[in-house]
This record gives structure tokens, C-alpha cells and sequence, in this order.
């Protein structure tokens, strides 16, 4: 059952909408000022909003203003109620990102009809696409049918050929793209004066590359190499843009599937930063196993270079030898070469905490 959350001030008005929503099968949760419904939204996460704009203490604008900042509530749809049809009154609320209105008075059908339009549409952006080219693809063809969206994503999309050690991307160049990793393995990196490197993240097939830069409209931070022979997919600039301009729906779940590793990142980072050499040795063997280990093997074997290990730990590559000898003799892993099997896992996770 889809749950609405009804925020107006008139007890009339909102037993009569709550009446029939609910004669419709919706669960209906009812506030009757603005802040109320700001914390029953926080609280509850409905699968749509509805609200009337002129109340007292918090006003509709001010509703949706708030919650468009809440990373929790900003994809929610949101239908505003409105006694006056001016011009203006609709260009404040879209701007601010409503997504649709209802003049009053209205009918059950209008009602109904603008309810089950915003819930269908938002259902097609919460379907949990497949993270390969054919899923992306699948995305993009629905987010082209809510909106009518021609110029979406153009046809020519390039799909790239990077050999071993070949960059993707040089750190002070400008973005022109954003890349999904189809097949293979990436590393971003920093580099000092004297060349010596800080892998930033690994990316494994499913995984986007390059967006952060290109969102904020600056140089790569960073660059970006093949681990081993792999297939990159490019969505051109203009047409992510045109992406995200034109429809606030498809801009919401474009950024959170471009978002959702972003968080990870951060912690870790800051993790190698401050932890000691073993720690992060750990934190580094941890990040690995979880970027490429797909069939969640307990004996999970990598092949990486002491030098990019030395590189994700921030450490010279005779301290990592020397750590991992130690993770040997404890039966943490097995080396092989530059192949690593981890045995315990679960210990390497808790060691890094």
C-alpha cells in the first residue's frame, strides 16, 4: 500500500482528500501546518506528498524548500494545492521543484488522476536498473518517456577500448564526459612533483568515473588508469547535462546512482590518512576485497602490484611488504607474487576499525 502525506491547515479540506485516498487504497498520514509535515515527512518517507501552499507558521514553498535539502525526502513527489492559478504563483513552485499542482476546487478524479501519474512515474525511477550499458540504456529510455526528453542522451554514445596501463583521464584536464566502466578495472590516482602516486579508488565494472569533476564544472582532480584491459562507456557531457537540467525526477536518481559510493570514499580516505601503516595496509586489502570480490569468495585472490598497494596505503612499497609478511605469518593472507589470497577476511575488517 503507497503511503500519501496530506499537509493542510483546513480540517475540511483535508478529511474530505483523506477520505478519498483512502477509499483509493492509500495510507494516508495527515499534518496540519508545515512543520508538522516537514517531521512526519523525515519520520514516515511516503511515497508521495501532498501540500497546500498558504498555511501558517511554515507555508507549502517553505515545505519543499526544506525537504528538497534533505537528502532522505528530496526524491519524494510532490503536488502542491493551490487556491490561486496565477502565473507566478506556478513558476515559484517549480522552480523550488514541485512536480505537479491541483487548483481548488478539484475533483476525486483529478485527484486521483495527478496521485496514481506521480506515483507511476516515480515507481519507473525507483526501479533498480541493471548497473551494466543494456541497464543504463533501459534507464535512459524510460526517463525519455516521462518527459519527452529528445535530446536526452544522443545515439552516437562511444564505447572506448583502454589497454593496460592506458589513461582514461589526466589530472588538470576538463571533464567532457562521464564513463561507465562496462568491463575491466580503473584506478584514479594523485601524483606528487616527483611522481610518486596516491590511488585515490579502484572501480570495477558497474562503477561511473569522472562525474564529481564534471558536476562542480573543474579540472580533474585526479587521473585515471586501466588496472587491465577494459571497456569504458561515454556519456557525453552536453547530454548528462541535458539530463540533469530537464527533469528533476531523472536528475534524483541519476545523482544517486552516481552518488552511492561517494560517502565509502570519503571515510576511507580519511581512514588512510590518520590510521597506522597496519591499519591501513588492512583498510587498503578490505577495499580491494570488496571492489572485486563479486561472488563474496572467503578465499578471495586478487592480483595487484605491491606498488598500487603501496600506493591506496599511502606508505612506501617496503613498508607493505613488510606489513604483509606479518598479515602471512598470522594467517590473515597468502602471497603468491603479486597475488594475494585473503583467509580471514572478517579480522582484516576489524583490525582497520
Amino acid at each position: 500500500m503507497k503511503k500519501i502525506l496530506l499537509i493542510e491547515d483546513n480540517q475540511e479540506i483535508r478529511e474530505n482528500i483523506a477520505e478519498i485516498l483512502s477509499l483509493a487504497n492509500y495510507e494516508i498520514v495527515e499534518a496540519d501546518n508545515g512543520r508538522k509535515g516537514v517531521e512526519l515527512a523525515k519520520k514516515e518517507l511516503p511515497d508521495l506528498i501532498i501540500c497546500d501552499i498558504m498555511m501558517p507558521q511554515l507555508d507549502g514553498y517553505g515545505v519543499l524548500h526544506m525537504l528538497s535539502n534533505n537528502p532522505a525526502t528530496s526524491g519524494i513527489p510532490f503536488i502542491f494545492l493551490t487556491a490561486k492559478s496565477e502565473k507566478e504563483d506556478f513558476r515559484k513552485g517549480m522552480n523550488l521543484g514541485a512536480d505537479d499542482y491541483l487548483i481548488k476546487p478539484f475533483d476525486d478524479l483529478e485527484l486521483l488522476d495527478a496521485v496514481e501519474m506521480r506515483l507511476k512515474k516515480n515507481e519507473i525511477l525507483r526501479a533498480d536498473f541493471q548497473r551494466s550499458i543494456e541497464g543504463i540504456t533501459d534507464f535512459i529510455q524510460e526517463a525519455k518517456g516521462l518527459e519527452d526528453l529528445n535530446k536526452l542522451i544522443s545515439n552516437d554514445q562511444k564505447v572506448t577500448i583502454l589497454k593496460k596501463k592506458q589513461q582514461l583521464f589526466s589530472e588538470g584536464n576538463r571533464p567532457n564526459a562521464v564513463f561507465f566502466l562496462n568491463k575491466g578495472r580503473v584506478k584514479t590516482f594523485k601524483a606528487n612533483e616527483e611522481g610518486r602516486e596516491l590511488i585515490t579508488d579502484l572501480y570495477k565494472s558497474g562503477d561511473f568515473i569522472g562525474y564529481v569533476d564534471l558536476l562542480e564544472e573543474n579540472p580533474y582532480r585526479e587521473s585515471a588508469v586501466a588496472l587491465e584491459d577494459s571497456e569504458v562507456y561515454i556519456i557525453p557531457r552536453d547530454d548528462f547535462f541535458s539530463l540533469l537540467h530537464n527533469n528533476r525526477d531523472v536528475a534524483n536518481k541519476f545523482i544517486k546512482i552516481l552518488s552511492d559510493n561517494l560517502a565509502d570514499r570519503e571515510d576511507r580516505l580519511l581512514k588512510l590518512a590518520y590510521n597506522s601503516v597496519r591499519k591501513r595496509v588492512a583498510e587498503a586489502l578490505v577495499l580491494v576485497e570488496k571492489q572485486y570480490n563479486k561472488d563474496d569468495d572467503k578465499n578471495f585472490q586478487v592480483a595487484i602490484s605491491r606498488e598500487d598497494l603501496a600506493s591506496i596505503v599511502g606508505a612506501s612499497k617496503e613498508a607493505v611488504i613488510r606489513t604483509l609478511a606479518d598479515f602471512k605469518d598470522e594467517k590473515l593472507i597468502d602471497s603468491q607474487g603479486s597475488k594475494i589470497t585473503i583467509l580471514n577476511g572478517d579480522k582484516l575488517r576489524k583490525m582497520r576499525n
